[in-house]
Formats: structure tokens, C-alpha cells, sequence
């Protein structure tokens, strides 16, 4: 018996378009790929990228292309089979080898396998016809007339194909309908293979000891394999093996692991990677081998009544350490997903480690993500939140299309299942949200999945019957997560229960940001402010760069590269609302919107942080901001954006996620006289501090309190309150008092900076400044003495400043620099140091702040 034999189809591949009787063969530029990579390539369509070209692309998603290749056949033994392997086609395909047809899939989702034994020869030709996803979505539903249609974002077509639902277009994204292999293709010949395999582990409550159980599904002809041999090593060194006899297809054994080292979120601890091996033997020969890279963690979500307040709780707890969740939503990285490489998930979510943050959901109008991005997550401790690949509609259900979703969930929960950083499935995003606000029927004490076939929201046939049940079947304990939002049937924007997207700030109500203390939920998946990208990132898409006379920020190039509805008047808003600002030049407009969503965000973070309290007490368990990346250069939700440059918001949320952090809100208490008064009212203003240790270990520290006059640079105050217990893993109250000014009765209070300091052992672990609000009504000093120079040996930036000065910005023109925090503020009499990469003797660092020009 031969060891299995896989053979990339990678080579020779040509393609042209399939309704065009006079277009020619032209190569490909890549394998795996997609057609409008292969037209770049062949300079057929200019870059959608760039100016409005989006526009003149169209035509390419309603277009029909065919790809071709020849391939050497492989001699297939007496008995044995050749297997083509199609790990995702993008999306209607119809594949012919030989002039036979294999193979028609209406999946993008769906990996197939097809035996061609008695189609191969000694010399073959594939071929694969796609056809537009978009004309065929809206034939489906032209053929489902009685489905009540309907979404948010993209259009109704969508809804009724199984394909990255952002191919359609979204409030941050173009509208780029791909076609293509967009996954390898192998040529296999075997007797036998392991089709799988599948590990299941529990680490007990005690994390003394962890049971192991490895399934090998097996492939095989009679007599061609007799044993499995599982093996299981961490750092190179054996830790178990059992070698199994083959009795059935599905082979299985179980380990107890005594002592585990246990993989734990980044900063909890390390991420130790144990290797399983499944190997089948013939005898002594290895016919075949599979090893995936499991963690060994106890994940479990936890929703329990609260003390003093309603509902229940939501948080994640991680090898009995209850975590708070700030992270990151995640869309994928382009619009071409064949062109990611290894290396750049690898650089994003090494961003999202860097940045304080614990958790990336991987949201469902994008795909099940590639195995790098899940690697990266397992190697830097980032927990994943998964969705479903379902969003914003209301999606059919016809007996078909619900088979090809039961399928394609069964396949990609199979292919992630081993990452130890998915902790929760989701079973959608805001699709629950779309019934609330379409009117669809949800009855939750109806509990016949039947019945709900019957209604306008026969997707919760999806969401509530076939998605947990294959959950159940392959990961028993993985929570399953219906939706998100999701309340286990009260209304999506309930605070008390589950987890809650919170748009009211930008969308919705359009909330003040400084109100997100009242917009808390029990989990904030989703939330966010927009921002302009680098100017670096504009010019890159401006069809002549620097020298455009599109470079203005109200442009019509500009503009495009702004896909949210009412995106003009809501950034003009919250600008408005919160600072002094014009919109030239480019770069300070750019920084004032950088500086509104760096203080929005912190703000969020911040206060909903602040109900992190302790056991019985997690009135907020996390936040998710919407979103860490872009699929496109463009002005959106992002915190980095498309070129991995990150936004300002990026360190203000890092610094709300440190170990440790201090936080001020203030309060205006108005006491009228009597109830008829506008006359005699005593106002205080008000300031509350806090601490948040994130750590596990109690801390005592000292609180350093100090107040400046912002018009004159005057310090008028200075207090250290000594001895202050910070309890781990929560954020306790520490002081409360009224505003410091030098002379009450004044209005001093609405000119007054006041910055909290935490002092351990004589060394400061925290620091923040609070403004009064809005920052408009500031009359700001421009500094005569700001000063950020490079330390001798060019690894830290040292900031200082006679007067206060809001939102100090670091910038350079050299890409390999990079600044490890940025966009502080500085307050005289003290220095701030920031570390810097990249840096070398003629590096010019540039400074830009609030109320420079």
C-alpha cells in the first residue's frame, strides 16, 4: 500500500471571460485567485482601489468567466481512487474535467471532494465556468416571490446566495462581486486517508488534569490500513500515544493529560500549543498523517443574576479567571481575500495583541476566516468570538438552501474546531435586530422549529435548530450564541441580558459620547465612531497622490471612499458638538477627526470598564469596538486602517485596556433654591476617580490627584491620597470631590484640567487627564514651549509643554517608524515618554495638536 499522494493544481492556469465570443486566454496572476486579481494582473480593469474605479468595475460581478488548466495525471493503483479537491469556489461553478461534468457548487463556503478515478488520463484539462453571483441572486428571488425581503446594507440578492455577503457592498465597503478559485485545489490518490480529525478536550474545573478525546475518520479500501496511531507532543517532547485498530471508519481514543499546561488569553499567561498527530499505518508503513495545534483551556461564558441590579451577567472566564473582554470586531482584511497573506494576518492580529486588546469577533457578512488568522489568534492569546456567515436581512429558507447551510456550517466548524482562541458561535449578525425593526414574526415561547418555517423570519430555523445542532454534534463545549445581539428572546437593545450592539452614538439617536455610561449593555459587541484614515492612506487612493485637486477633505473622490450613509452630516455633527476645527488643511482635519474618535472611544471604554466591579457585580463584561481593520483604503469605523496604520483611537483604547488605568468623569449637581427658581441655583461640578487593576493580584497604590488652569498654565492644585486599595480584576471607586479651583463661585471649573496619577512604590503605573467639556468652549493656549525630541539613542520620544495641551500627536514621514503610544496629553511640569521603532539620526519627529490652527 502507497502513502497517500497530493498534488497541488496550481500551475498553467488561464482564464477569460465566458460571454464574450472574442476574448482570449490570458494567465493568471496567482493561485488561489479570483477574476478581478486576474485582470489587475493583466491591466484589463484599473484598480478598484483608487479614485471612483469601483464604478467602472461593475460590469466585472455580472459577467460570466471561465478558468482552465492542464495538469499531468498521476498513476491511480488497482483499487486505489483519485480524489479532486476543491477547498472553496467562489460561488457558481460548474467544473468539467475531460469533458465530463465533476462538479456544480452554489456555495462559496463549501469544500468538495470528487472522485474522478475513471475520469483522470495521462493528460487533463479543467475547466471551471463561473457565473455572476449577483444576476443569479436576483433570479432566486424572483423565484421566491412570498419571502418577505429584506436588508440592510447590499441588496435583497444577497440573501439569497451563499457568498461573502461584503462582496455586495456595505457602509464601509465597495461593491466588489468576485468569482474565482479562491482556495487551492489538490489532486489526491490513496487507499486510504484521514478525512479527518477531530479533538475534543476538557480541562477540569480543579485545571489539574484535562481529558483528551481524538477521533480519525477514515477513508479507506478493505486491507489498505490496519491501525491509527495518535500522538501527542508539546515543544517536541512526547507527553502521550495510543495506537488504535481501524474497525470502522472513525477511529477513537482518549488521553488523560495530567498537569496541563494551559493556554491562556495574552497577558494571563502563555499560550503553549500541544501537537496531535494522527497517523494510519499499514503495518509499519505511514499511509497518511494529520496534526493540528491544540490549546488546552476551560472557556466558559458566564450568565448569572447580578447583585443590585437586573438581568444577568455576561462575561467570559478563561481557566477560572474571569476576563474583561476589550477587543476588536473583525471584516476581512480586502476585498480580495486570495491575497492576504500568512504573513499579514499575522501582523493584524499581532496589532490587535499589542494594543491591550483580548478579544476579535469575526463578524458574518465576511467569510469563516483562513486558518492563519485563527493560527495567529491560538499563537498571541487573542479569544475569537465566531459568527455565522449570515448579516443584516432577512434570509430564506427554502429546503435546499437550508441543506447547503447545514452543510457549509457542518465543514468550516469542522476545519476550526482545534483553535483553543474560538471560545463562542454566533449565529448572526443583527439579523435578530432586522425581525425587531421589520415587524417579522418571533414568537420565543413557540419552541416547534416547524412552526417558525411557517412565518415571514424562517431564519430562525437557521439560527435556532440547524446551527446549534451541528454546534452540539461537533463542539459540545463551545457555547452556541443564537445571534448578536442576542437577549434569549427579549429585545436586542435590552442592557440587562446578553450581549447588545450599541449604535446610539452615530447611528440610532445620535447620542453624545460622553453619555456612554447611560448606553452601557451587559456586553458590547458592537459600537464606534468614524475617522478619517492616515493622509498618507488618502493620497494613496487619490489618482495623483499628493498633488490631486481632489486632496480636500469634502471632495467627491473623498467622499466616495465613504460608504456610510449620512457619514457627511454625522462626523460634521460630532465634530461640531465637541471641538473647534476647520476643514483645511487635510492633515488638521484629518487629526480632528482622528482626535473625536480616539476620545469617543476611550470614553466608552472607560465608563463601561468602570462596571467591571467584582464578583456578583459585572454589570459589563466587555466591549467590542466596531472595528479594528478595513477591507479597502477609506474613511470608516476602523481604529487601523487599510495599510495597518493605525488611527489615534488605537492608543487611547490600548491605554484604557493596560493592566491598570485610572479614570475621571465629571458631574454637574444643580440644586435649585425651590422648584420655581431659574435664579437661585447652586451648581456643583463634580469629580469622580477611579481605578481599574486588571491584574490578579490586589494593589496599593497612591492616588496623586493635580488641577491646572487651561487659560493661564497655572497649577492650582495637588493632593496624593496614600494607601488606596485597588482589589484585582475589577475597578474600584477611589475618590469623589468637587472640581479644584483657586477661586469658587468663579466658573473656574469649566476651564480646569484635572489629571489622576496611580503611584506604586514610587513609580507611576497610570495616568490620565481630563478636560472640561466640550472642548470647544476651551480657550486653549498655543504652547511657545512644546517640545518632543528623540532620546540619543532614538528609542523614545520625551513630550513637554508649559500650559496644557490637548491631544499632542506624534507624526513622521518615515513608515518604519512607529510610536508605541501617541496622541497624549501633556500638562507642565511633567515629561512623557513614548517608545519609538524605526527611528535613526535624521529622523524628523513633527508634533500637531488640538487648537493649532
Amino acid at each position: 500500500m502507497a502513502p497517500r499522494v497530493v498534488v497541488p493544481v496550481d500551475k498553467n492556469w488561464e482564464f477569460r471571460q465566458a460571454d464574450k465570443d472574442d476574448s482570449q486566454f490570458l494567465p493568471v496572476g496567482q493561485f488561489p485567485t479570483n477574476v478581478h486579481l486576474d485582470l489587475l494582473h493583466n491591466g484589463l480593469i484599473p484598480d478598484p482601489f483608487i479614485g471612483k474605479n469601483e464604478l467602472d468595475v461593475q460590469w466585472v460581478g455580472e459577467a460570466q468567466w471561465l478558468y482552465k488548466t492542464t495538469f499531468p495525471g498521476q498513476s491511480v493503483p488497482e483499487g486505489s481512487k483519485a480524489i479532486l479537491a476543491f477547498d472553496g469556489l467562489d460561488t457558481f461553478a460548474a467544473v468539467v474535467l475531460n469533458g465530463t461534468t465533476i462538479l456544480e457548487t452554489d456555495n462559496m463556503f463549501v469544500p468538495a471532494r470528487i472522485d474522478v478515478t475513471s475520469v483522470l488520463k495521462e493528460e487533463n484539462e479543467l475547466t471551471i465556468s463561473f457565473d455572476s453571483a449577483y444576476l443569479r441572486g436576483w433570479k432566486l428571488v424572483e423565484k421566491y416571490p412570498d419571502h418577505k425581503w429584506g436588508v440592510w446594507n447590499g441588496d435583497n440578492s444577497r440573501l439569497a446566495v451563499r457568498k461573502a455577503q461584503y462582496h455586495w457592498g456595505w457602509d464601509w465597503g465597495p461593491a466588489l462581486n468576485t468569482c474565482g478559485p479562491w482556495r487551492p485545489i489538490n489532486l489526491e490518490i490513496f487507499d486510504a486517508r484521514l478525512a479527518d480529525l477531530g479533538i475534543d478536550s476538557v480541562v477540569d474545573k480543579s485545571l489539574g488534569f484535562a481529558d483528551i478525546k481524538a477521533t480519525a475518520e477514515i477513508e479507506y479500501v478493505e486491507g489498505a490500513a490496519d491501525n491509527v496511531r495518535f500522538d501527542i507532543s508539546l515543544e517536541g517532547e512526547q507527553v502521550a500515544s495510543e495506537t488504535v485498530a481501524i474497525t470502522s471508519s472513525a477511529v477513537t481514543t482518549s488521553f488523560h493529560i495530567g498537569s496541563p499546561a494551559l493556554w491562556y488569553p495574552v497577558r494571563y499567561g502563555k499560550q503553549p500549543l500541544y501537537q496531535v498527530t494522527a497517523t494510519l499505518l499499514h503495518g509499519a508503513e505511514v499511509i497518511d498523517e494529520v496534526t493540528k495545534k491544540i490549546g488546552l483551556r476551560r472557556a466558559e461564558l458566564i450568565q448569572r443574576p447580578l447583585t443590585d441590579q437586573p438581568g444577568t451577567s455576561f462575561f467570559f472566564e478563561v481557566n477560572n479567571i474571569p476576563l474583561y473582554c476589550g477587543g476588536s470586531d473583525w471584516i476581512p482584511a480586502d476585498n480580495f481575500i486570495p491575497r492576504i497573506s500568512r504573513q499579514k494576518y499575522f501582523d493584524w492580529v499581532k496589532l490587535v495583541a499589542e494594543g491591550n486588546q483580548f478579544m476579535i469577533r469575526v463578524w458574518g457578512g465576511g467569510i469563516y476566516e483562513e486558518q492563519a488568522f485563527y493560527d495567529a489568534c491560538d499563537e498571541y492569546g487573542i479569544l475569537v468570538w465566531q459568527d455565522f456567515m449570515f448579516g443584516c436581512g432577512n434570509y430564506p429558507a427554502w429546503p435546499e438552501l437550508l441543506e447547503s447551510i447545514k452543510t457549509e456550517a457542518h465543514e468550516n466548524v469542522k476545519l476550526l474546531r482545534h483553535h483553543p482562541s474560538i471560545v463562542i458561535w454566533a449565529g448572526n449578525n443583527e439579523d435578530y435586530q432586522y425581525q425587531e425593526s421589520a415587524g417579522l414574526t418571533y414568537d420565543f415561547e413557540d419552541k416547534n422549529p416547524e412552526n417558525w418555517l411557517k412565518t415571514d423570519f424562517p431564519a430562525r430555523y437557521i439560527y435556532e435548530k440547524i446551527l446549534p445542532d451541528v454546534c452540539e454534534e461537533l463542539i459540545p463545549n463551545t457555547f452556541y450564541h443564537p445571534g448578536s445581539p442576542w437577549g434569549a428572546g427579549r429585545d436586542t437593545h435590552d442592557p440587562t441580558v446578553g450581549d447588545i450592539h450599541q449604535w446610539n452614538v452615530w447611528h440610532g439617536t445620535q447620542e453624545k459620547y460622553q453619555n456612554f455610561d447611560s448606553l452601557v449593555g451587559r456586553f458590547v459587541s458592537e459600537f464606534g465612531m468614524e475617522a478619517f484614515p492616515s493622509v498618507k492612506t488618502i493620497e494613496a487612493y487619490l489618482p495623483l497622490g499628493r498633488d490631486d485637486p481632489d486632496r480636500y477633505a469634502q471632495s467627491s473622490t473623498v467622499d466616495f471612499h465613504n460608504k456610510a450613509d449620512g457619514h457627511e452630516r454625522r462626523i460634521a455633527l460630532y465634530l461640531v458638538e465637541n471641538m473647534q476645527y476647520a476643514p483645511n488643511p487635510l492633515e488638521q482635519f484629518v487629526y480632528s477627526t482622528q482626535l473625536m474618535q480616539a476620545e469617543c472611544l476611550a470614553s466608552a471604554y472607560r465608563l463601561w470598564k468602570r462596571q467591571w466591579k467584582g464578583p456578583g457585580r459585572e454589570y459589563c463584561g466587555g466591549a467590542l469596538v466596531w472595528q479594528i481593520n478595513d477591507c479597502w483604503p477609506v474613511t470608516s469605523w476602523s481604529i487601523v486602517d487599510f495599510y495597518l496604520r493605525p488611527k489615534m483611537a488605537y492608543f487611547t483604547v490600548k491605554r484604557e485596556m493596560a493592566p491598570v488605568s485610572v479614570g475621571i468623569t465629571r458631574r454637574e449637581h444643580r440644586h435649585p433654591k425651590d422648584k420655581y427658581t431659574r435664579a437661585f441655583v447652586d451648581v456643583r461640578s463634580q469629580i469622580e476617580v477611579w481605578g481599574s487593576n486588571l491584574t490578579l493580584d490586589d494593589l496599593t497604590v497612591d492616588v496623586v490627584l493635580r488641577a491646572w488652569d487651561v487659560e493661564t498654565g497655572e497649577q492650582t492644585y495637588e493632593k496624593t491620597q496614600p494607601a488606596t486599595s485597588l482589589p484585582e480584576n475589577r475597578s474600584t471607586e477611589v475618590a469623589a470631590f468637587d472640581v479644584p479651583v483657586k477661586t469658587p463661585g468663579k466658573g473656574e471649573e469649566n476651564r480646569t484640567v484635572v489629571a489622576a496619577y496611580l503611584v506604586r512604590d514610587g513609580e507611576q503605573i497610570a495616568r490620565y487627564v481630563n478636560w472640561p467639556e466640550p472642548l470647544k468652549y476651551l480657550h486653549l493656549q498655543k504652547p511657545e514651549a512644546l517640545k518632543a525630541e528623540l532620546t540619543a539613542d532614538f528609542s523614545a520620544v520625551k513630550i513637554s509643554a508649559e500650559v496644557p495641551v490637548k491631544g499632542v500627536a506624534l507624526e513622521s514621514e518615515d513608515d518604519d517608524v512607529t510610536f508605541e503610544d501617541n496622541l497624549v496629553d501633556i500638562v507642565p511640569g511633567e515629561v512623557v515618554t513614548i517608545a519609538v521603532r524605526g527611528a535613526k539620526e535624521g529622523t524628523k519627529i513633527e508634533t500637531r495638536y488640538l487648537g493649532m490652527i
